[in-house]
């Protein structure tokens, strides 16, 4: 049996394009990026918050949860709980049932207020703005950290791949990995440092409007001449 030539992307072996070569799936991608950023203009964190705190809870709240329902909980939530201290000393079984719509919410409870006790014990109450220190709290992953950095401290530390992130970047051939740590190490190398935050912000967009998982509109779609899974020419 023949091997395919090492480095061909599968999309460009099925259509008999020549294989990309790197410099140009980074040119793709930034033109992805440039067309996104034209049709959502306004791309933001879609998660309410005023403060990097609120923002680090309602991030734990999302997991297996949709944002528009976390956003109908944490209003009255941060109403209640101002700070860190609040969370640390909530009594579990009634914060279960102030978060049990989001779901998970006996987990949820756990890391938010294991989260907020470790904020008050290391670091006087106040949310760290580095990655190292953000992992390092329970309930918190490098994806929540992403978020909290990015949104709420302007740094650009990594890339946030969600499930949305994961579909469309292996519909556009932008990675061929399967885990979210090695897909956003391949979306680090394309994407320019100061765009970390948005591109993601910019393929949920697309993943909630365009691209949707069960009917992809790719006749409407703005990256069909740039995406090798486009079902139409």
């Amino acid at each position: 049996m023949r091997r395919r030539a090492a480095g061909r992307s599968t999309a460009a072996s099925r259509r008999g394009r020549p294989a990309e070569t790197p410099a140009e799936r980074k040119a793709r991608a930034r033109r992805i990026i440039a067309r996104l950023s034209r049709e959502f203009p306004d791309a933001a964190c879609a998660l309410d918050h005023r403060n990097p705190l609120e923002l680090l809870v309602a991030t734990i709240l999302s997991a297996q949860c949709t944002d528009a329902r976390v956003n109908q909980v944490t209003p009255a939530l941060f109403a209640k709980y101002r700070n860190a201290d609040a969370y640390a000393t909530a009594d579990p079984g009634v914060f279960e049932r102030e978060i049990q719509s989001t779901g998970f919410f006996r987990n949820k409870t756990k890391s938010i207020i294991g989260m907020a006790q470790a904020l008050v014990e290391r670091h006087a109450g106040r949310v760290p703005d580095s990655m190292e220190a953000l992992v390092a709290l329970p309930g918190v992953g490098r994806k929540t950290a992403n978020v909290v950095l990015g949104n709420a401290f302007g740094k650009n530390d990594g890339i946030v791949v969600d499930t949305h992130v994961q579909r469309i970047t292996a519909l556009l051939g932008l990675t061929r990995e399967s885990t979210p740590e090695k897909i956003e190490r391949d979306l680090m190398a394309l994407v320019p440092r100061s765009q970390w935050t948005l591109v993601s912000h910019l393929l949920i967009l697309h993943g909630r409007k365009t691209c949707v998982a069960r009917r992809p509109r790719c006749e409407h779609c703005r990256l069909r001449p740039l995406c090798p899974s486009a079902r139409v020419p």
